[in-house]
């Protein structure tokens, strides 16, 4: 699934074809992805200026003129493609805007969304309410690490995936900001102290800011708008490196947690 690095990528892309631009076609060509599409999309998007693309946690925000904003999710395989040379089966919204550019949200699995609502109440779009700050935010400090996680059991990867604690982080960036900052992901979220959890804000800013930079990773069928693939990848510490080395020199494992694999290295994460 497109993590936050995935979709600030994707977004960026869409900023230098859609913002400032005005729609002069919007085409739904299906009544739903995961939930229903709403029905009036088309008419209250086409003909409108866009004023403004932004990301809140995995979900892109594309703002127009008429005080409405487009929320889209990526859900497993969704991808932007831009100016594409046919529209596809799984092409499922079509944009076209007055300077002739054409982008196409692809998701052959349709576990993706599209909404629209009114720009001023975007904070109580119900998904967006049960969510912690952003991590690339101001808020997102050990000293509100200590506070929000005190008493809890929960392992503490468990908790940097749980999107009340914090908004955006999914499994490949928590195990290598885990790795980087030297803590085991079973540890006791509750237990860590201060300075451990200053290492760990600053490797999760670390990590996410150096996979927006490589362009995200690539998985299944994620690509950016352009087409081009994220090589963040390459730069992988520890995920998907089973039996292979740490930066440490140790070896690194593998553990299923409710489903989701986690890889880690005993040597160097305590």
């Amino acid at each position: 699934m497109p993590e936050l690095p995935e979709v600030e990528t994707t977004v960026a892309g869409l900023r230098s074809v859609l913002d400032g631009a005005r729609l002069s076609l919007v085409e739904p060509r299906r009544a739903d992805l995961r939930w229903p599409i709403p029905i009036d999309l088309r008419q209250r998007m086409t003909g409108a200026q866009i004023t403004g693309l932004s990301r809140r946690a995995k979900y892109g925000l594309i703002a127009t003129d008429r005080g409405d904003t487009m929320i889209f999710h990526l859900g497993m395989s969704g991808r932007w493609r831009v100016d594409p040379g046919e529209i596809g089966a799984h092409d499922h919204l079509v944009l076209e805007t007055e300077a002739g550019r054409r982008l196409a949200l692809n998701d052959p699995r349709r576990f993706g969304s599209l909404d629209l609502v009114r720009s001023e109440a975007l904070s109580l779009y119900d998904p967006f309410t049960r969510m912690g700050p952003e991590p690339l935010g101001p808020d997102f400090t050990a000293a509100y690490l200590f506070r929000i996680l005190a008493g809890k059991a929960a392992p503490i990867k468990a908790a940097l995936l749980d999107q009340r604690i914090v908004a955006g982080l999914g499994n490949i960036y928590v195990c290598e900001a885990l790795n980087m900052a030297g803590i085991a992901p079973g540890s006791k979220s509750g237990g860590l102290s201060r300075p451990r959890l200053s290492r760990l804000v600053d490797a999760i800013r670390e990590v996410l800011e150096a996979a927006i930079a490589a362009g995200g990773s690539t998985l299944r069928d994620y690509a950016r708008p352009d087409g081009e693939l994220g090589y963040f990848s390459k730069q992988w510490r520890v995920y998907g490196r089973e039996g292979l080395a740490c930066p440490c020199g140790g070896t690194v494992s593998r553990q299923v947690d409710s489903g989701r694999s986690t890889f880690f290295c005993p040597k160097c994460q305590r």
